[in-house]
């Protein structure tokens, strides 16, 4: 069949049709982005309801808390120990503070990766992806890897300080992956 050329298989209609969004590096990098600035609006609430809480619930919190850090600086002091290294201070430290923001972009990489693919993960404006990330990480993994003491032995204020700081940070998120990403389902290129 010289000089044929076939024009309607699949691999040559995919091939010819335009590249939507940024593709994988740029989505991780948008998702980056979302969660760094999530995070760092996700730590302004929680630290403006945590100095409105009582003293007796901060005490309370700090109490079961595994050697009274919070679940990031808990991390970054085992990984530096398991080196024969200690942070010094304990908490905060740059080492805690890189794993906290690490711990909210990379939920959030994988949002923004899935929020295109199945708008139904954006549903609520990020509210849903906020409760998960509290539900996953809160209440879940850091009990489970022992960075946090197990859920009911915080105080329930502790529990709905984190329900509102991570929802803050699944509307924040999508926000900002809006702004950058466009809305769920329909990618949007910001680099020519």
């Amino acid at each position: 069949m010289d000089g044929v050329m076939v024009t309607d298989w699949p691999e040559t209609e995919e091939t010819a049709r335009p590249r939507q969004g940024d593709g994988l590096l740029g989505t991780v990098l948008k998702g980056a982005v979302a969660g760094a600035a999530a995070m760092w609006v996700l730590d302004r609430v929680d630290w403006a309801m945590w100095d409105a809480e009582a003293s007796e619930t901060r005490a309370e919190t700090r109490r079961v808390r595994p050697g009274g850090l919070d679940p990031a600086h808990v991390a970054a002091n085992r990984i530096t120990g398991a080196f024969g290294k200690e942070l010094n201070p304990s908490q905060p430290h740059p080492a805690g503070i890189a794993l906290h923001y690490a711990f909210g972009m990379v939920p959030t990489i994988a949002y923004a990766l899935l929020r295109h693919r199945y708008p139904v993960v954006a549903a609520g404006g990020g509210v849903g992806f906020g409760l998960a990330a509290t539900v996953i990480e809160d209440e879940g993994m850091n009990p489970l890897l022992g960075l946090a003491a197990p859920p009911q032995d915080y105080p329930w204020q502790d529990h709905a300080r984190a329900v509102v700081a991570h929802v803050v940070l699944g509307v924040v998120a999508e926000g900002v992956l809006r702004a950058l990403d466009g809305p769920p389902g329909k990618p949007k290129r910001i680099v020519a």
